[in-house]
């Protein structure tokens, strides 16, 4: 069973499920990750949805491109989570299943191509307290305690 983070869902609302690719970045003693404007300013860890004909690690090097401008190497799928939640952005209510993962940040190749994204290096303490979303600061809790072993 995949576990639920964040609000339960409505009983007043239809959800469209998402899949998502979501990725644990280290980079500089930190991680990498993203600050989405719009709607509002948010932490995230970069990543996004899975579009068709897609394969969920073509969509995560799309994805890190596009929101960082950096490309990646060995990925390694940690677990997922689920979450309902309304996508402003898409006028959607959507459950999303994301699956995360991490990997090493090769290199930065260009500036980032989505729209209201800007890259940037925190440390992984701040990320469990600021990243936007309860299953993002639970992976990145699980990550950094392994990586203290």
């Amino acid at each position: 069973m995949i576990k639920r983070v964040g609000e339960p869902p409505r009983q007043d609302v239809s959800y469209t499920l998402r899949h998502g690719v979501y990725a644990i970045l280290p980079h500089r003693n930190g991680l990498l990750v993203t600050m989405q404007h719009d709607p509002g300013p948010e932490l995230q860890l970069p990543g996004g949805g899975i579009d068709p004909g897609e394969s969920p690690l073509q969509a995560l090097y799309r994805e890190v491109m596009e929101e960082t401008g950096w490309t990646i190497a060995t990925p390694r799928r940690l677990g997922a989570f689920r979450r309902f939640v309304f996508m402003p952005e898409y006028d959607l209510w959507a459950e999303k299943l994301c699956t995360i993962y991490t990997a090493t940040p090769v290199r930065p190749i260009c500036a980032p191509t989505e729209p209201g994204h800007t890259p940037l290096t925190i440390s992984a303490e701040s990320a469990i307290t600021e990243l936007g979303n309860a299953g993002d600061r639970m992976f990145v809790t699980q990550w950094l305690a392994n990586q203290r072993r």
